[in-house]
């Protein structure tokens, strides 16, 4: 215990990405507290201001907060990526012990499917899912996905066929354990670490891909406060009204920054091989 302490407090990657997932988990939970106005509510007459004392982070062109709308944007953006990493990794984690418990035809089957939708980019295979399922951020959630769990699968599988064969799991089946408490007891927890660091790095790619289907118009519809819907609209007005694009595009550049490095700080905290 005392080593991983000392790991956590000399590891400033670690250091500075939990800082800054802290101050975005902050300020989406507060963001009806903290936030000055409604984020969809327009102004007619302050209409494209720039930052100020009323308005911090400027106005867009309906003269809705800036500062209101990246703040609640934040909520949506954070609670999308826990909900997408969640299903898609139950999903992933599931298939990917079977596979790699079982084997034999089972795994065949389900890593062949895997291969299936990994032959894919990811964003081509989420764009192709939400064009038929229409725009919404319910559609581009569920196509996201459907994108992610077979990196989940493919990695549960790598983790679970060393484990399979181990002493402890041997002398659980000759205790009279039932497969599936194997699995939950004994092999998941010995893959804990590496799921949760991919969890974590994927959190912000997540974050990005949604702001993504957002930009083109397949994500969150107006006047939901969504970063990447934010941006689309901002360019706009790029020219003139610099503030309308840089913020929105600053809190998905912070994101994906604060969450990456806190995926390589917990890699370093519990990787055995470092010192």
């Amino acid at each position: 215990m005392k080593r991983i302490t000392r790991r956590l407090v000399k590891n400033p990657t670690l250091m500075l990405g939990a800082t800054i997932v802290a101050l975005l988990i902050f300020v989406a939970a507060l963001a009806p507290v903290i936030a000055p106005h409604v984020p969809t509510d327009p102004f007619t007459g302050d209409r494209l201001q720039p930052p100020s004392r009323a308005h911090l982070l400027g106005t867009d062109e309906m003269g809705r907060d800036m500062l209101s709308r990246v703040i609640f944007g934040s909520r949506i953006s954070l609670r999308v990526g826990f909900i997408v990493i969640s299903l898609a990794g139950s999903v992933g984690i599931t298939l990917g012990a079977i596979a790699g418990y079982w084997g034999g035809r089972t795994e065949t089957v389900v890593m062949r499917l895997t291969d299936i939708f990994l032959a894919f980019p990811r964003l081509v295979l989420a764009l192709a899912v939400v064009t038929s399922l229409g725009p919404g951020i319910t559609n581009a959630m569920v196509a996201v996905t459907v994108t992610w769990w077979p990196w989940y699968c493919r990695l549960m599988r790598s983790l679970v066929l060393p484990l399979r064969k181990r002493e402890f799991v041997e002398a659980a089946k000759a205790a009279g354990s039932s497969n599936i408490r194997i699995i939950l007891r004994h092999i998941l927890p010995n893959c804990a670490a590496p799921l949760i660091v991919q969890a974590t790095m994927d959190m912000g790619y997540v974050v990005l891909t949604m702001a993504a289907l957002g930009f083109i118009g397949l994500g969150a519809q107006p006047p939901t406060p969504e970063w990447g819907a934010m941006v689309a609209a901002g360019r706009r007005y790029l020219m003139d009204y610099w503030w309308y694009i840089t913020f929105p595009g600053l809190a998905i550049f912070l994101t994906v920054l604060g969450f990456s490095l806190l995926g390589d700080g917990i890699r370093d905290v519990i990787d055995p091989l470092t010192d």
